[in-house]
């Protein structure tokens, strides 16, 4: 069968590429103002960690199957 749509894990890299943008900026935010959020881990810096994973997992994914030209 001959598939010439986009593939929906492009989709959701774009998707994951902002949210991991928006995570990681916000946690180097955090960093750089020192208002951190009232969390017993806060000295973790957890949304730096996680948005930098998320935006890693979402450019893997945006690069891997982004739509190409068989022309």
């Amino acid at each position: 069968m001959h598939s010439s749509g986009i593939s929906i894990w492009f989709f959701i890299g774009v998707l994951l590429t902002i949210y991991g943008a928006m995570i990681l900026g916000y946690g180097l935010f955090e960093l750089a103002t020192g208002h951190t959020a009232n969390v017993i881990l806060a000295n973790l810096h957890a949304p730096v960690w996680w948005g930098g994973l998320i935006l890693a997992l979402g450019l893997f994914y945006g690069v891997r199957f982004r739509p190409r030209r068989n022309g």
